[in-house]
């Protein structure tokens, strides 16, 4: 028996299911039910919520979110090689775990969740970070999300907590933590996983803020922050020069040094900047 539940252990149900990881989906399983379980308690009291969960796999994380009192889980699984296993859960979990067989980037969840709700998963490598952007930008905040709890490699869960001066400091850690509250909440080594990655990862929690922590139109503030680090070697003045041909101008009305690079630049500092960009194209 499995520490958490009555089920057969993961290595059992990926050896029944002939479920080898698929390097071509971005899958790592994480076998030991004891550390999923772990990880779905970094997400919080999970009892009022429905939980999104992406690329569940053989269903490791989502027994720790079942087991830790989840509400309901919503999987989303594009490998229909696992979505027996997960029905097996969904029978030990009656009414607890629906599972869409899909691929995230192209399904819409909501139709499906019901507030409130929080994201927790172990993300497929190949597509966290695009999904977590999509996270961070939607139309209207605050968003439908209360909270993110999501796998990465430790590369990019630094760069999401990164401050300024740091060489991973950059777009992800000014879109993060304009809108949330991020913190790395575990780590864990490649041998946690199966196959091992070449190299290790994280467990990021994001809380989402009420409102931004300073203002800024987000579409505005988006480009700036993009241009502004896809040259980072070069001052601002110089990777900023396509904005606005007043770009030196609007960098002192905007409190910064146009000789400053991007990574000096703090958050509050890029909202500032955004804000006197879009008050410049409207005079």
């Amino acid at each position: 028996m499995s520490a958490i539940d009555e089920l057969p252990p993961l290595r059992a149900v990926i050896a029944e299911h002939q479920l080898s990881a698929r390097r071509s989906l971005g899958q790592n399983f994480l076998l030991d039910l004891n550390l999923t379980a772990k990880i779905a308690r970094q997400a919080g009291d999970l009892s009022r919520c429905d939980v999104l969960e992406i690329g569940p796999g053989p269903g490791g994380l989502t027994r720790g979110l079942l087991s830790e009192g989840a509400r309901r889980v919503l999987a989303v699984e594009k490998d229909s090689r696992c979505i027996p296993a997960l029905a097996q859960i969904a029978k030990a979990y009656p009414g607890k775990l629906q599972v869409i067989e899909g691929d995230a980037l192209e399904i819409d969840p909501l139709a499906h969740l019901t507030p409130p709700i929080r994201i927790a998963a172990n993300l497929p490598y190949n597509i966290g970070t695009e999904l977590l952007v999509r996270w961070l930008t939607p139309k209207e905040w605050p968003p439908f999300w209360e909270s993110l709890t999501l796998m990465f490699q430790r590369e990019v869960a630094e760069r999401i907590v990164a401050q300024p001066g740091s060489k991973a400091y950059g777009r992800l850690a000014i879109l993060a933590q304009w809108r949330a509250e991020a913190r790395i909440a575990m780590s864990l080594p490649p041998g946690a996983f199966t196959p091992p990655p070449k190299v290790a990862s994280a467990v990021v929690h994001l809380t989402a803020l009420p409102e931004p922590r300073f203002p800024a139109d987000a579409a505005v503030l988006s480009r700036v922050v993009a241009q502004a680090f896809n040259q980072r070697r070069k001052m601002l003045r110089a990777s900023l020069k396509g904005l606005s041909p007043d770009i030196e101008t609007i960098l002192r009305a905007a409190g910064l040094n146009p000789t400053d690079r991007a990574e000096q630049i703090s958050l509050e500092g890029f909202c500032a900047l955004a804000c006197e960009i879009e008050k410049n194209s409207r005079d």
